[in-house]
């Protein structure tokens, strides 16, 4: 093969790259465009509704205080108010919201995208399991993204709308300041869901195996508690929370990764018999 073979070789590779993306932005800003038309819904109903003390979340909280005899986790108030301080503060969080929601239900096509992209190197079998690698890569963010919004975002919401230095010190949070938080906290949530699916490819690769995670177990428990600490208040009962399901994450991908291994070495013996 020349080397202008080779050149034009990578720069069709380049150009798939670009209709790929090319492709899911415009999925994106489809998506983002229903959004945009349903504000009222997406502020009143989803956006704001973590600030109501009758959350789904913070009732749940108050039953199981109930439980244990006590009235400590049960919310009456979260004293804040959501104010926009800018002339196009409302208008921009409006848009730059419309395409987060857009980015998230666009994401199963994205995942599709993307596996279009790689399907060239791949293998027969490998190329069958698009469907599964889909509705599994689908399932696992938006699991995560509702264990962000049902979890780390009411929490972090109580607490930071809750916390005061002093009793002149009200707080009034910015409307970006609050999509932000809830944004992040969502989609935070939403890729660390992804982690089976990261340790399934660094396996295929042969970058990560059950003996290495299982090395690192103990750093990676740290890891998760700090992170925990990063992405919830500083309590105890959140960080416990949220490290849980990080944990069991964990857990999964070290039994995927043994399940790829046992898979590659049954292939690697079957092809050294036929030889």
């Amino acid at each position: 093969m020349s080397e202008q073979q080779k050149e034009m070789s990578f720069l069709d590779h380049l150009e798939v790259l670009r209709w790929t993306l090319v492709r899911s932005s415009a999925a994106v800003l489809i998506f983002g465009m229903v959004a945009f038309i349903m504000k009222d819904f997406m502020f009143n109903v989803i956006l704001l509704a973590p600030k109501d003390p009758s959350f789904v979340t913070y009732r749940f909280l108050c039953n199981v205080s109930k439980l244990l005899g006590t009235e400590g986790l049960c919310i009456d108030n979260i004293p804040f108010i959501v104010q926009s301080r800018t002339m196009a503060g409302q208008f921009s969080a409006h848009i730059w919201t419309s395409i987060f929601f857009g980015f998230i239900l666009a994401f199963p096509y994205i995942i599709w995208e993307v596996w279009k992209f790689l399907k060239p190197a791949l293998y027969d079998k490998e190329k069958k399991s698009a469907k599964s690698f889909i509705i599994v890569s689908s399932f696992l963010f938006f699991i995560g993204i509702l264990f962000g919004y049902y979890v780390i975002t009411p929490l972090s919401v109580n607490f930071l709308g809750s916390y005061r230095v002093a009793d002149e010190v009200k707080n009034n949070t910015d409307l970006s300041s609050y999509t932000g938080l809830l944004k992040s906290s969502c989609l935070a949530a939403g890729f660390i869901f992804e982690l089976p699916i990261i340790i399934y490819f660094l396996t295929k690769m042969g970058l990560v195996t059950p003996e290495f995670l299982r090395t690192y177990r103990k750093y990676a428990l740290v890891l998760v508690l700090i992170l925990a600490a990063i992405i919830t208040p500083p309590d105890i009962i959140s960080q416990v929370i949220v490290a849980i399901p990080m944990i069991i994450l964990y857990q999964v991908s070290i039994k995927i990764s043994e399940i790829i291994i046992k898979k590659q070495e049954r292939e690697k013996t079957k092809s050294e018999l036929k030889k």
